[in-house]
């Protein structure tokens, strides 16, 4: 099963700009559809952006919907959020997520079995 490792959370003023990236290791990469999620405090779990294994596919949350963009890197193992015009709205931890699937792409948490530590995003006024 696939090893995920997050970075680039932080703390950033509203308006900023973030690039969250997701390490992979311990399996083929590319056979993986890969998924972003966050988790305020007092709040579940909730879907952010989720990419199939080519990244022909693409889902994102109304939230975020012109304000962040998901990609892959496959050749080298990585998973990308680009957090662009944050608001305060967007704080939580942040997590990647991942299914080894080239058949579907989820947007629940159900849908992904392998998961991060997370990585802290703060955005302050």
């Amino acid at each position: 099963q696939v090893q995920l490792v997050e970075s680039g959370g932080g703390l950033v003023q509203a308006g900023g700009s973030l690039r969250l990236s997701c390490a992979a290791s311990g399996d083929i990469f590319n056979a993986y559809a890969m998924g972003w999620f966050r988790q305020a405090p007092g709040k579940e779990r909730e879907f952010v952006a989720a990419i199939s294994w080519g990244g022909g596919t693409i889902y994102y949350a109304d939230s975020v919907k012109g304000r962040f963009t998901v990609s892959r890197d496959n050749a080298n193992n990585t998973v990308y959020l680009q957090m662009n015009n944050l608001e305060p709205e967007d704080t939580a931890v942040y997590y990647c997520a991942a299914e080894k699937t080239r058949q579907r792409l989820g947007r629940n948490a159900a849908d992904f079995a392998s998961w991060g530590q997370g990585t802290q995003v703060t955005v302050s006024w």
